[in-house]
């Protein structure tokens, strides 16, 4: 009765569709995907435009504002030569005026600055009493301010007696173009140094290629920007165009910087983002446009293609968990399955994978019973991921076993370790702790190859134990390497870790070995629960790389 019923209002929902009814459905299926991409098509040129238009006008803002960045910072850069002009100066003319305007002494300490290459051709001293007299002394070239009218010349030292700065003075028409450079070191000196440096006759300095500022256009001028107040360029026409102007203050005067730029500074693709928004935008509203027609043909099998992305996302997040387990097996397999107990210590390990590790690491851990009274405790890091890493650590592990086995100490296996491998060839190193432990004496030997420091807790305190540190396993070592012995108090608990236990990205080193201290120090527990809760500990944050930790304890 029900599927009649079904069949009955089939037939009857079919009548109604009819042809007619199923022309005018695909009729407005038609009119509404036209409709939309018109619609897309318009709001696509118009958000093209804007982009544009703003694109362009934050390039040329930028512009602007690297070139005055790029101007200031050349401002800085004169400013700078300020302070080797004017400190010279001023202690010659605090020399001429405790030596009384002596000669001698002035050409020997002048001699240091006057010549060929050095910061001035021509330095002397003068008395501000009677400045048309003429230099009391003179260092290098005769000074060209001897030719000047008395009138001039005066009015120049007068400022510079009444100066607390340097005064400036241009030189720029005479035979040899520069400038004068006078200083007095206070109103009641009788003496004042005056100095005069030259510039190329040509005012042609080109930027070396060397230099930050090199491609960069520029004109320096003295006090205003004139032709003929010019002293330096790197151009054959003035005015620059597109330039910016920086005044500098230089002493009691000024200088003027003219900079532009050749090309974009912000680099070609900003220079062309504009044009390639504008282009690409078209391009894309139009592609936006027709792929808006077919956008219902393609729903279905967009939404069979999310079906099927998803089982496959299910399928690889199995893969991964499958090759975490498969990663954390082998590691645990290559570290040692029970560490050795002696009378008076006991000892334990723990290793923990990254968060994110799916590959065989590098850290390891292990202690060798060395006798009835001694052990060897090795922490190391292997450099790199995977088999390759796994099987150097397994090989350096395995070859501690043999020297230890020789009764070396920890500087000598960590020589030996050395030439095993070789970051040339193997492009791998490894950084190593090796301690020899005393358990009756209360000794420990402990000897770094590129590792962190062992963490000794004792009595209420923790102490990073500080040993000679050498260069990683993998790098030769240029003079071997060395040990320092330390005699720990009875119950001590010593541990050796890698570095996965106390770097966490955009943290200092310095703050997760003081967390490590400080968490060794407050927690209260057995060996085997201390380097678990130190692995595990909440206030380090999840780790991102892997932890290897081993300890031991003194139980008297």
């Amino acid at each position: 009765m029900t599927g009649h019923t079904s069949a009955v209002d089939a037939e009857a929902q079919h009548s109604a569709d009819g042809p007619t009814g199923a022309t005018t459905k695909r009729a407005r299926g038609r009119r509404r995907p036209l409709q939309l991409s018109f619609v897309t098509l318009v709001v696509g040129l118009i958000i093209t435009g804007v982009l544009t238009a703003v694109t362009s006008v934050v390039y040329h803002r930028n512009e602007h504002r690297l070139l005055r960045l790029r101007a200031r910072d050349a401002s800085a850069l004169v400013t700078t030569a300020l302070a080797s002009v004017q400190t010279p100066l001023a202690s010659a003319a605090e020399l001429a005026d405790a030596t009384g305007g002596s000669a001698t002494r002035f050409r020997a300490f002048a001699a240091a600055y006057v010549g060929s290459r050095r910061t001035f051709a021509s330095m002397s001293i003068w008395d501000l009493r009677d400045p048309n007299r003429g230099p009391v002394a003179v260092a290098g070239l005769t000074p060209q301010l001897v030719g000047k009218p008395s009138g001039e010349l005066g009015s120049f030292f007068a400022q510079v007696g009444r100066s607390s700065t340097l005064s400036v003075i241009g030189l720029l028409n005479s035979s040899r173009p520069g400038f004068g450079y006078g200083y007095a070191t206070s109103r009641t000196s009788r003496y004042a140094a005056y100095a005069e440096s030259f510039l190329p006759a040509s005012r042609y300095a080109p930027v070396g290629r060397n230099s930050p500022f090199a491609g960069m256009r520029y004109a320096l001028y003295f006090a205003q920007q004139r032709p003929r107040d010019l002293l330096l360029t790197n151009v054959r026409v003035l005015p620059l165009s597109g330039s910016v102007v920086q005044r500098i203050p230089f002493g009691d005067s000024a200088f003027v910087l003219v900079m532009a730029a050749p090309g974009s500074l912000a680099g070609a693709l900003p220079q062309q983002l504009p044009w390639i928004i504008a282009v690409g935008g078209v391009l894309l509203t139009l592609a936006a446009a027709a792929g808006t027609m077919r956008l219902s043909e393609r729903r279905l099998s967009a939404e069979r293609l999310a079906d099927e992305l998803d089982e496959v996302a299910t399928e690889n997040r199995q893969l991964y968990a499958e090759q975490r387990t498969i990663a954390r097996t082998l590691q645990h397999a290559l570290l040692p399955e029970q560490l050795p107990q002696l009378a008076g210590v006991e000892s334990a390990g723990e290793y923990q994978a990254g968060e994110r590790s799916v590959d065989i690491g590098g850290d390891w851990y292990d202690v060798v019973a060395l006798g009835r009274n001694e052990l060897l405790l090795v922490v190391g890091d292997v450099s790199g991921r995977g088999l390759r890493a796994g099987t150097t650590m397994a090989s350096l592990r395995f070859a501690i076993h043999a020297y230890a086995a020789e009764e070396h100490q920890p500087e000598l296996i960590l020589l030996k370790l050395s030439k095993m491998l070789s970051l040339r060839r193997e492009r791998q190193l490894a950084t190593v702790l090796c301690a020899r432990i005393d358990v009756t004496a209360r000794q420990v030997t402990v000897a770094s190859a590129g590792h962190l420091p062992a963490l000794l807790v004792a009595g209420g305190e923790a102490r990073y134990l500080q040993a000679p540190v050498g260069v990683p396993i993998g790098v030769e070592p240029s003079d071997g390497y060395h040990s320092r012995t330390v005699s720990v108090p009875a119950r001590a608990t010593l541990l050796a870790y890698t570095d996965g236990l106390v770097e966490r990205p955009g943290e200092q080193l310095d703050v997760g070995l003081e967390r490590l201290r400080n968490a060794a120090l407050r927690m209260q527990a057995t060996l085997p629960e201390l380097v678990a809760k130190l692995v595990a500990d909440p206030a380090a944050g999840e780790a991102k790389d892997d932890i290897a930790i081993v300890g031991l304890r003194w139980t008297n």
